[in-house]
């Protein structure tokens, strides 16, 4: 018993649709090598052109029309890489008429004859209508008036009884937005198509050949003879290809007798369908169906300047937007109040319903949204420095889970982190869409005996079925997403010259403090040290000094701090800390904050030290970070840590290439000439290896790098103690 393979919709993905092995019978094909002898020709070729094709005979040999053997000729002499655009003309042979169409494609010379009833006379007035509908089309201001009054031209130029616009989603799936059909025909517009109609590789087909017609739905394919060479036929740009038998069984069952479909191509993409049916066999001459696929590459561009004239629009009122709120941000000492002022023009900037702004801890809302969601919401964000800016949610599943069931009825999230430094986060949020898509009969295909076999096949019929979609919002499209970039782009910079300006005046704060204490200070030192031979004042004068001290040490903490933002020395306060604790803890957050962060570990079941832990958890994040900017993505990287008797050894290591001689003796230098400018670099001036050095140093330890083919590796050694 021969075993038959599982049943899913790769069935349908992996059909092999760009060589059938045969053609529609409305028509015959013949296929030569590039010199000119015959590979294959369809089983209908001798009746239909009064030929005895032979492998390998000539295409010179063939009694064929002269005009033929010319275009042939220019088609050969035409081609580069083995292809050649297709070429037409009108032919007699026998008393038929057909459209000859020859064309070149992975190096086979492709000659098809297409019978045509229809009179030349009648092709070129429907040229004509079909020349006078361009002109209407491009004075179409909107994309839905535009697709409306396409299918009712391509309707009125081919004769089909259904013409339908499709406009496709970002998931692949489509509606129809634009119909024009018999008054008796049942309406599909406003239905919605799954993507698993349009399987991947007729996607594929539906841009590179952007016209496809089946005659007559109920055909029987005429096979092709010879020997194409080593690889079967590929036979994507022929007009008579023969289409899959699942197809076949989609359009009977709804009753169709003849297809076409006309590809709307926009920026490489497919972004639409005009897709026409007929209830009988439908022969549409080559020539008016190149006037459709014209229409549809002028609505292709006429839908390419109106989304461009509309994102120019979205981008101007974002500019404004955005220059409110620098000027905000700029000159208000609360820069989160600050971007509440300009709420309203912010929810319809980045398309929300509400807003939640925090910094320093502080949550403030605006919209129908409780404060304690909101702060649970501001939780469930990436912490430090090196994660993620702009975060994106747009289902509840994309929550953390421990929130998600609190969370209705919101569903989407666009995060800002505007300033890292203070944990300065903007929440743009959307609602949980609960509509109702009226899908052309259920999404899922059902598991039938088809001509192939048990196999996904077609839906049986085209009720409407009602889907419920929940837990979803509407995704940021790129227009948005790009104003959302900007805005945070300009509050990273308001936000920078706040911080610019704040150090500024510390550090003037700081030379008055040192400048006009030291001297008294000095003086209340040195009446203490007299006091303090007087006998009876020799208390007085101990505290007089004690406080004196004192004070001294807050002014040393003072500078202290300012020493540490500027990356000079740094204060440690050991303590007996547990390292693997530690590393779990850090590690943990770093897989929490990057979902995809593949990180391995080979710790000890204990191991501790004598270290500031704080300090160390900069030292080990600061490695981690560089080797997740810097590795080779989709490679874990790991963490070791062993026990070295009286030293400690960490290990971080991750796959990437080897740093550069001369760049290593600079590797810890404070703004180093490599880092400035570096697209890898976040940090930007090269600062965190420097601090990590002084770290490990203080702590009478070392750092080194060395390169172990294929990993980079980082090893800090530190006493136990």
């Amino acid at each position: 018993m021969q075993a038959t393979d599982p049943v899913t919709l790769d069935n349908c993905a992996d059909e092999p649709i760009h060589i059938p092995g045969s053609i529609q019978p409305h028509g015959a094909l013949l296929a030569f090598d590039l010199a000119g002898a015959l590979l294959a020709w369809s089983d209908n070729a001798p009746q239909l052109l009064g030929l005895a094709p032979a492998l390998h005979m000539p295409l010179d040999a063939l009694p064929l029309p002269p005009e033929v053997h010319e275009v042939a000729a220019e088609c050969r002499d035409s081609i580069e890489d083995g292809e050649a655009p297709a070429s037409a003309l009108e032919v007699a042979i026998g008393g038929l008429q057909f459209d000859c169409i020859v064309h070149a494609y992975q190096s086979r010379l492709i000659i098809e004859f297409e019978l045509r009833e229809t009179p030349s006379d009648a092709v070129a007035a429907f040229a004509l209508k079909a020349h006078a509908a361009i002109d209407r089309l491009k004075r179409q201001k909107s994309i839905d008036a535009l697709l409306q009054l396409a299918t009712e031209q391509v309707r009125a130029i081919t004769g089909f009884d259904r013409v339908m616009g499709y406009r496709f989603h970002q998931d692949d799936s489509g509606d129809v937005t634009a119909e024009s059909r018999r008054d008796d025909l049942e309406p599909y517009l406003g239905r919605r198509y799954p993507a698993s109609d349009i399987p991947a590789q007729a996607r594929r087909l539906y841009i590179i050949n952007t016209l496809r017609l089946i005659a007559d739905v109920g055909y029987t394919p005429a096979p092709l003879r010879g020997r194409a060479g080593d690889a079967p036929l590929d036979l994507s740009h022929s007009v008579l290809r023969s289409v899959s038998p699942i197809h076949i069984e989609y359009l009977q069952n709804m009753g169709v007798g003849a297809s076409m479909s006309v590809s709307i191509v926009v920026n490489g993409r497919l972004w639409g369908l005009l897709a026409c049916h007929h209830m009988a066999p439908l022969q549409v001459p080559y020539s008016i169906r190149m006037a459709a696929d014209v229409m549809a590459q002028v609505i292709a561009s006429l839908v390419q300047s109106i989304e461009a004239r509309e994102r120019s629009k979205l981008v101007e009122q974002s500019a404004e937007v955005r220059t409110r709120v620098m000027e905000t941000l700029l000159h208000h000492d609360e820069p989160a109040r600050a971007l509440l002022q300009h709420a309203p023009s912010l929810c319809e900037s980045l398309q929300v319903e509400a807003l939640v702004v925090t910094q320093y801890g502080k949550i403030m809302v605006h919209g129908d949204i409780d404060a304690a969601l909101a702060a649970r919401m501001v939780a469930s964000l990436p912490e430090g420095e090196g994660g993620n800016d702009l975060v994106e949610r747009i289902a509840v599943t994309d929550w953390p889970q421990e929130i998600q069931a609190a969370l209705a009825p919101w569903a989407g999230l666009l995060a800002l982190r505007f300033d890292p430094a203070t944990s300065g986060w903007l929440l743009g949020l959307r609602r949980e869409q609960i509509h109702t898509i009226r899908w052309a009969g259920r999404p899922e295909k059902v598991v039938v005996a088809g001509p192939l076999g048990p196999r996904l096949t077609p839906r049986g019929s085209f009720d409407e079925w009602r889907e419920m979609v929940r837990g979803r919002a509407v995704p940021w499209d790129a227009t948005e997403k790009l104003a959302a970039t900007q805005l945070l782009g300009e509050m990273h910079r308001a936000s920078v010259a706040k911080h610019i300006e704040t150090d500024r005046a510390r550090a003037q704060l700081l030379a008055m403090l040192g400048h006009d204490l030291r001297g008294p200070l000095h003086s209340i030192n040195m009446a203490a040290t007299v006091l303090q031979h007087g006998g009876a004042a020799s208390t007085m004068s101990s505290r007089i000094q004690a406080s004196s001290t004192r004070m001294e040490r807050l002014i040393s903490q003072v500078l202290d701090m300012s020493r540490i933002n500027g990356g000079l020395s740094l204060g440690l306060t050991r303590s007996e800390v547990d390292l693997v604790v530690l590393l779990q803890d850090l590690l943990d957050e770093a897989r929490l904050s990057h979902a995809d962060l593949r990180i391995e570990t080979s710790l000890p079941p204990t191991l501790l030290a004598q270290v500031d832990g704080d300090r160390m958890v900069q030292v080990v994040s600061n490695l981690v970070s560089n080797a997740r900017h810097h590795g080779t993505h989709g490679e874990p990287i790991h963490v070791l840590l062993s026990d070295q008797g009286d030293k400690v050894l960490l290990e971080v290591r991750n796959v990437a290439p080897e740093i550069p001689a001369e760049l290593v003796p600079m590797l810890y230098s404070p703004l180093k000439h490599a880092s400035v400018g570096n697209v890898r670099n976040r940090g930007g001036l090269g600062l965190g290896l420097h601090i990590a050095q002084e770290i490990v140093q203080q702590h009478g330890g070392e750092i080194a790098y060395r390169y172990e083919s294929p990993q980079v590796v980082f090893a800090v050694t530190l006493p136990r103690t």
